[in-house]
């Protein structure tokens, strides 16, 4: 039975007929489900394809161009004048006056641009030559001697005075202290000798200026301090025509004794009384008690050790020409200093001055930063 069956079944898949239906079936069972896949697949949301991270590729660079610099400045030039400081041992009207009136001679004479400053002591004018902050400096011997061992300066002009390249330091004191006068002002000489002279003013008040001055401070200072004179604390004043002017302030009368308003004595170079141009009566008022020799190089024109050869050279040569004319006289002679005349010098010009204070027992070498 089963096997009857069996075979009724193979005869029914097998028959001609039956086997074109089945393929009929087949076929479009096949093709529909492939439609089906197509129709599905296009309405499925796209599935992104993973991608790499991008790789950060460098932009492309041009090879560095160097950046334009301006040309300097040439020195000279109004943007970069040529700068003088004067050192400020007159008052600041004679310095102001004066050194505008230099700087215009020296223009008309080079061609350079020039730019005047007062530093405000001669530690500040030395530090302005070593700064690069003056190019020329009008200074006094002991400043000068610092500025060189800086390696700041070199001079190139000494100031003549009264035909001489070499001054002195007189001390001085109002009339009316009733100091005597160890001076004969008819033959310009002393009548007593240091010792005597001085001793009147201890326990007296001096009046200084500059701690390096050596008219005004050090050459005094030294010869009270070498005769034992003891005096009471200084009255510091910036110039000699300050001092001066101090002095001539007047005297009181304090327990029967003369008392000077600012200060009872001082010391200048010789003779800074002429540098007051108001008191008709200064000469009489203000007394030399006693001078020393002319034994102080006088101050001069100092460059600064940077300055161009070049330019140093016309500079020069203008300051000779300014010594050399009638006008340029007159302007160096009003211009605060009483200068007459400038004379080309060199550093060996202070070689006996170093002696001396080296002996005396001041060492320049200690004294500069």
């Amino acid at each position: 039975m089963n096997l009857r069956c069996d075979l009724q079944r193979e005869s029914f898949l097998f028959h001609p007929q039956r086997r074109r239906e089945v393929k009929k079936f087949l076929f479009v069972l096949v093709t529909v489900l492939v439609l089906s896949t197509l129709v599905l697949s296009a309405c499925a949301k796209a599935t992104p394809v993973p991608t790499e991270a991008p790789v950060a590729t460098a932009a492309p660079t041009e090879a560095p161009t160097a950046t334009p610099t301006e040309a300097p400045v040439p020195l000279g030039s109004a943007e970069n004048p040529i700068i003088i400081a004067l050192a400020p041992s007159a008052t600041a009207e004679q310095l102001t006056v004066g050194g505008e009136a230099i700087a215009k001679y020296l223009k008309d004479a080079t061609g350079y641009e020039y730019k005047v400053i007062i530093p405000n002591s001669y530690t500040a004018l030395i530090e302005a030559m070593s700064s690069g902050n003056a190019h020329v400096g009008f200074m006094p011997t002991f400043a000068y001697l610092l500025a060189k061992q800086a390696g700041a300066a070199d001079v190139k002009l000494v100031t003549v005075r009264n035909g001489s390249d070499f001054y002195g330091a007189q001390f001085i004191a109002h009339v009316d202290m009733k100091f005597t006068s160890y001076f004969d002002p008819e033959t310009n000489t002393n009548t007593a000798d240091a010792a005597t002279a001085l001793a009147q003013f201890a326990g007296k008040r001096p009046c200084f200026t500059d701690p390096l001055s050596v008219s005004g401070y050090i050459i005094p200072g030294g010869l009270l301090k070498q005769y034992g004179v003891e005096y009471k604390t200084p009255a510091a004043v910036q110039g000699h025509p300050q001092v001066v002017q101090a002095l001539y302030a007047g005297v009181s009368i304090v327990k029967d004794v003369p008392t000077g308003n600012i200060c009872d004595f001082g010391a200048t170079y010789i003779d800074a009384r002429t540098s007051d141009k108001v008191h008709a009566d200064v000469m009489d008022k203000i007394v030399v008690i006693w001078r020393t020799d002319n034994i102080i190089p006088n101050d001069n024109v100092s460059f600064s050790s940077a300055m161009p050869e070049d330019i140093g050279a016309k500079v020069l040569e203008g300051f000779l020409a300014m010594s050399d004319s009638d006008e340029g006289k007159e302007i160096l002679k009003n211009a605060g200093y009483e200068i007459q005349g400038l004379k080309v010098s060199e550093d060996s010009f202070y070689d006996a001055f170093r002696a001396a204070l080296q002996a005396s027992g001041v060492d320049i070498t200690t004294m500069v930063k």
